[in-house]
């Protein structure tokens, strides 16, 4: 038996894929299972073809198909609505058509499961030749758990098994020349909401997927949505066309009903056809204020150039780097080079160096730069994701798991406020699989939660902090002597005085091996590109510096705490100075660790033990160690 082919010039030319698929494979199957984009409207051509000239939703697109194919109605149930008949009482031929099929139905009846099964035996198997379809919507729902059924349950969806067999196909004079079935049409959110064996190894039922609409159907759409603005003749108006197209872009990701949305939205806002792209963002983002649009961020990034050298010191290469970048997102010119580039994130950033260099003062201090509060960024350390499973705290369990109620901790966060700096702290230490989740954030700016809401990130900075390349396996990795447990031995990458453009090319080798050879992402390597950032060792005047300023917060602690002058002056600050910069690997972390165990501590004890007097002056005038215990001397 041949079957109408639904892209070799069949019938419904120009018709959403799936339809044609339906109606091309009438004559072979009985039942249809339709999910994914349910909800959608469709783009709908004349009936002699060529450029759509509609858009109609999911159920009168179905009818208009069938009825194309000669039914005469179309009866829809679902658990909320109860029977409809489409097109309705005011068809007095589908009334009568009906009525002979399924007998007297009441308006928005809602027939039990047995007197749904009457209904539907009644449309598969006519006592006459009498087109028709049985739409069954929110099928999902007919159900508590497709594997979970009450006997009443199991008992009808082992009757619609039946019935997808004994289904009989019905010839109508002047329609279609070979017999068709009076197709059952089960409407689900996924094809496993139905038991599974009601269509495994059931070649009657045909299971079809709805896709969204790709970049041609938004296109179409678009064109068709202009006319909402004004525009008539769409290929006469090269200014209109380039909007529409523009605007097709910036929708990615969403469904042609979205697109309808946004452009009532604009005509409520009054913006105009040139400016859908702003009613995009506002639509997907659910906020008005772009605070990438004010126009003192620009002066705040220009003043910046001279104010985060002074907080991140001794990073010249990196500060450059960095603000550079940042003015690529203030412009919107992140990723401008990618024919859609529209739906990325505003900026990404791949921090990599040695510890304790400023990588995380970096993005406090971009996020103070930017949002005027260095809090308002949002931190994670990956090092608690390092478990397979542990990605579900991000996006949220998945449904029917604890938790999915609550969402995930990143999607919920960028839903309530999506201008933000995230902070993903030492990604390599992340599981990889979780990497995938990112790989879809850098690429369409968009992820999924596990409650299937979409969270967009195109108006989000993405910082990446990781400690690759300090140390490499040793060039040797069959030996096994180095460790007691049988790793292979590591050998130090980078050191300090190294020239800085020898530390860059080092470390970025060893993020790239990571990628390629351990991990196996080179796709996401490549999303990272050349934003990778290179922190350089702190130097000896940047450590003088970033002790002076340590020294100063302590100093400035204790006059806030205790209204105590505090100051460290000659031999004492000179010894301190150099036992806390003696150790320039470990950064100015480093530095700070070292001042709070040779001037913090023996500080505390000195002042634990006598009698503080506000406003008064104390001079640390010697600092002397006695064993491992450090003691100061105070005037």
């Amino acid at each position: 038996m041949s079957i109408e082919s639904p892209t070799l010039g069949g019938r419904l030319q120009g018709w959403p894929p799936f339809v044609r698929e339906l109606d091309a494979t009438l004559s072979v199957h009985s039942q249809y299972v339709l999910s994914g984009n349910l909800y959608d409207s469709f783009l709908t051509p004349p009936a002699e073809g060529g450029a759509p000239t509609g858009l109609l939703p999911l159920r009168a697109l179905l009818w208009e198909a069938l009825r194309s194919s000669g039914a005469s109605f179309m009866a829809v149930y679902d658990p909320v609505d109860g029977l409809q008949i489409i097109p309705g009482t005011g068809d007095g031929d589908s009334a009568r058509a009906a009525e002979r099929l399924l007998g007297k139905i009441k308006a928005d009846e809602k027939p039990s499961l047995e007197g749904l099964t009457r209904l539907l035996a009644a449309v598969a198997r006519p006592k006459e030749d009498v087109r028709a379809a049985f739409v069954i919507d929110s099928a999902s729902r007919i159900a508590r758990t497709p594997t979970d059924l009450e006997p009443a349950e199991r008992d009808f969806f082992r009757f619609c098994a039946r019935l997808s067999r004994s289904a009989r196909p019905v010839r109508v004079p002047g329609a279609r020349p070979k017999p068709l079935y009076n197709p059952i049409i089960w409407l689900v959110e996924r094809p496993g909401d139905l038991p599974p064996w009601l269509t495994t190894d059931n070649e009657t039922i045909r299971e079809i997927t709805i896709p969204r609409p790709h970049l041609g159907d938004r296109q179409e759409t678009a064109r068709l949505l202009a006319r909402a603005f004004g525009v008539t003749d769409i290929g006469q108006d090269e200014a209109a066309a380039a909007a529409c197209d523009a605007f097709a872009e910036q929708a990615d990701g969403l469904t042609l009903q979205s697109m309808i949305e946004v452009t009532r939205l604009a005509k409520e806002r009054g913006v105009g056809l040139t400016d859908l792209p702003d009613a995009v963002r506002t639509y997907k983002l659910g906020v008005l204020d772009n605070p990438w649009s004010r126009g003192h961020l620009r002066r705040r990034v220009l003043e910046g150039e001279k104010r985060v050298p002074e907080r991140v010191i001794g990073q010249p290469q990196a500060v450059t780097k960095t603000l550079d970048i940042l003015k690529r997102a203030v412009l919107g010119l992140s990723g401008a080079q990618a024919t859609r580039s529209g739906s990325r994130p505003r900026g990404v950033l791949f921090f990599a160096g040695p510890t304790g260099t400023g990588k995380t003062e970096l993005a406090k201090a971009i996020t103070e730069l930017v949002f005027g509060d260095e809090s308002a960024y949002l931190r994670f350390d990956m090092s608690e994701f390092s478990g397979e499973g542990s990605g579900d705290r991000l996006i949220g369990s998945p449904p029917g798991y604890v938790g999915h109620e609550a969402g995930g901790e990143l999607t919920n966060a960028v839903r309530e406020d999506p201008f933000r700096v995230i902070l993903f702290d030492e990604i390599e230490k992340a599981h990889p699989r979780i990497l995938d989740k990112f790989l879809q954030i850098l690429e369409d700016g968009r992820l999924t939660d596990g409650r299937g809401n979409t969270v967009h990130f195109s108006e989000s900075i993405l910082i990446f902090t990781s400690n690759l390349g300090m140390y490499v396996p040793g060039r040797d990795l069959t030996t096994r002597d180095a460790s007691p447990y049988g790793a292979p031995e590591r050998v130090q990458n980078i050191t300090p005085g190294m020239p800085y453009d020898e530390v860059e090319q080092r470390i970025k080798g060893a993020v790239a091996d990571h990628f390629t050879e351990v991990l196996n992402r080179p796709e996401l390597l490549n999303r990272f590109g050349d934003n990778i950032v290179v922190f350089d060792f702190i130097s000896g005047d940047a450590a003088h510096k970033i002790f002076d300023l340590q020294l100063a917060n302590i100093c400035r602690r204790v006059a806030e705490e205790h209204r105590l002058s505090l100051a460290v002056k000659g031999d004492a600050l000179s010894t301190l100075r150099e036992w806390c910069t003696e150790e320039l690997d470990k950064g100015g972390r480093g530095i700070g660790m070292a001042l709070e165990s040779y001037f913090v501590n023996p500080l505390a004890r000195a002042l634990f033990d006598r009698e503080l007097v506000p406003d008064e002056k104390i001079t640390v005038t010697g600092v002397r160690r006695e064993g491992s215990i450090v003691h100061l001397d105070l005037r």
